[in-house]
């Protein structure tokens, strides 16, 4: 699996405009290589930083077909919608959920970084587009994207390949992942195996072992 950065996106946090929510999702393209640290591009920001960055969502990818599918939902945003508007700080085509799978290990540019969830659309997603339940769109079609984990630091710039160098979870891509832990009631065995996945975010395997012990209590 090869691919290539189109675009690289940072941005500082701003606010959101008539409701006054700080927000990270402003981004602007950048010309040239930036430094990828554990904990993000150099100059990008996040506002909820509960939600929102930290070293299992370090780097967020979004692939630049998805936004085809949010202007047919909605024309009215058509000329709007494209690379960087939700928020992401890599773009790329030819790379959806269907072709990563959690726990990727991938070179782009000079930094290696691993795949560690999708994201969770959140209701800022509504306030960008203007779209009321965009997000809750978003997260049925699943074209959510998706972050990285930092595993070596180093700068990356459009044009720079994306090279796949480890795949431990060959069986759990992030459309099978999603499938699974929105299902109304998931198997709690797939939830378990899911959780053991090498390379998840530990505060989403403790979540579905939760999940897979409440659905188990509550069988019938």
């Amino acid at each position: 699996m090869k691919s290539t950065v189109d675009q690289v996106f940072v941005g500082r946090v701003r606010l959101m405009l008539p409701e006054g929510e700080a927000s990270g999702i402003f981004k602007s393209a950048v010309d040239g290589p930036v430094q990828l640290g554990t904990t993000g591009l150099a100059g990008d920001e996040q506002a909820d930083l509960r939600h929102h960055g930290g070293p299992d969502k370090a780097l967020h990818h979004y692939p630049a077909e998805h936004y085809a599918l949010l202007a047919e939902e909605w024309p009215q945003c058509a000329p709007i919608v494209g690379p960087g508007v939700l928020g992401e700080n890599i773009s790329t085509r030819g790379l959806s959920e269907h072709d990563i799978c959690i726990g990727d290990v991938l070179r782009i540019g000079e930094a290696h970084v691993q795949v560690s969830q999708p994201r969770s659309p959140c209701w800022k997603i509504d306030l960008r587009l203007k779209v009321k339940d965009a997000s809750r769109f978003v997260e049925a079609a699943g074209v959510t994207g998706w972050y990285y984990r930092v595993l070596r630091e180093g700068c990356l710039c459009a044009g720079d390949g994306i090279e796949l160098l480890e795949r431990p979870n060959p069986w759990l891509t992030l459309a099978e992942y999603w499938d699974t832990v929105t299902a109304h009631r998931p198997d709690p065995a797939a939830l378990r195996r899911i959780a053991a996945a090498p390379g998840l975010a530990a505060d989403k395997a403790g979540r579905w072992l939760e999940r897979a012990a409440w659905l188990e209590a509550n069988a019938g």
